[in-house]
């Protein structure tokens, strides 16, 4: 990869990983082209209109479902991106160095400690929030033809670390962490494995508890007649609701209904039973709680919030790391 306007170390740096920044750069273009192809074919053959929110898939929608399977995967793909960036600026590019002890090489090249990790860190974080970048733009190219559905929402993990802005601050903490992982842990494997051990935790821990960040929304509807939720939020819960708006255990019901006699044997017993039963309790209502999607960007911009931080505190950390053992 020609890099006319790097120089000293971080011209270095780009020569030693040029290859994998190659294989990278091809890897994106085989991703563009094969999305610009099915969005060519899907719209040359275009799929019959959704039914009260509901699409049923035919035979001669293969291109379409193609497209949204290879979208699932673009979307995966931007979940592992700060893993990889993380084990890569971990192992590779910083305790490698000093493993092998080439760091030492650069250190006699009128080169400052502070100099050579900030030159990494800037190539390393350049590189990947351009992969970022052209993962969410991959992704956005081929969403403009496919529809939200069952299989597509808003809120799903992959499509929310694509069409959002927290996979740029995702590549910036792992960035931050990789380094000081190498920076402590010194062996190329064991830094690898730390960096990515980090950046995992941190992936999981917001996939699940993401949607608790925000409190939820509650829609409650008679006891007959349950509450309908739209396709375009988010279901969080549901359950009974006490005359108090007290929430209910169901299976207080379940039990005593389940132990009536004859209730499986007579058509309707249940049904009545059930109905005594909420009576006896006092139950009036029902209710689901959910997420609109006015809460998605909001929840996109305080946990982007909290890994900016991550990521500001990693690489001080580093650096005082590098201080301390290069005074």
């Amino acid at each position: 990869m020609s890099t006319p306007a790097l120089k000293g170390p971080a011209w270095v740096t780009v020569r030693q990983y040029r290859r994998t920044l190659w294989a990278g750069a091809a890897l994106a273009v085989l991703a563009l082209a094969v999305v610009v192809g099915l969005r060519i074919l899907v719209a040359q053959h275009p799929v019959a209109p959704a039914h009260n929110g509901v699409w049923d898939a035919e035979s001669y929608d293969a291109w379409y479902l193609t497209l949204r399977w290879l979208l699932e995967y673009v979307g995966i793909a931007a979940i592992v991106l700060p893993g990889v960036a993380a084990v890569l600026v971990a192992g590779p590019m910083v305790a490698r160095e000093y493993e092998s002890g080439t760091y030492q090489l650069s250190l006699t090249q009128s080169v400052s400690p502070t100099a050579w990790l900030r030159s990494k860190l800037t190539v390393a974080t350049t590189v990947a929030l351009l992969a970022a970048l052209a993962v969410m733009g991959i992704f956005w190219l081929g969403r403009l033809g496919v529809r939200e559905g069952w299989d597509y929402r808003w809120s799903d993990p992959w499509a929310y670390a694509t069409t959002g802005i927290t996979s740029f601050a995702y590549v910036l903490a792992a960035v931050a962490v990789g380094a000081l992982a190498g920076l402590l842990v010194r062996r190329t494997l064991l830094a690898m494995a730390a960096s990515g051990l980090i950046m995992a935790v941190a992936l999981i821990g917001f996939s699940s508890y993401r949607w608790s960040i925000l409190p939820t929304e509650r829609l409650t509807g008679p006891i007959d007649s349950p509450p309908r939720l739209s396709n375009e939020n988010l279901f969080m819960d549901s359950g009974l609701l006490t005359s108090s708006g007290a929430p209910f255990d169901q299976s207080v019901c379940w039990n005593e209904v389940s132990q009536t006699p004859g209730v499986d044997a007579q058509e309707g017993l249940w049904a009545r039973a059930e109905a005594q039963c909420y009576a006896k309790h006092d139950v009036t209502a029902q209710y689901v709680d959910y997420h609109p999607y006015a809460h998605y960007w909001p929840t996109q911009l305080i946990e982007t919030g909290i890994l900016l931080a991550l990521a500001a505190l990693a690489a001080f950390a580093a650096f005082r790391v590098l201080r301390a053992r290069h005074p």
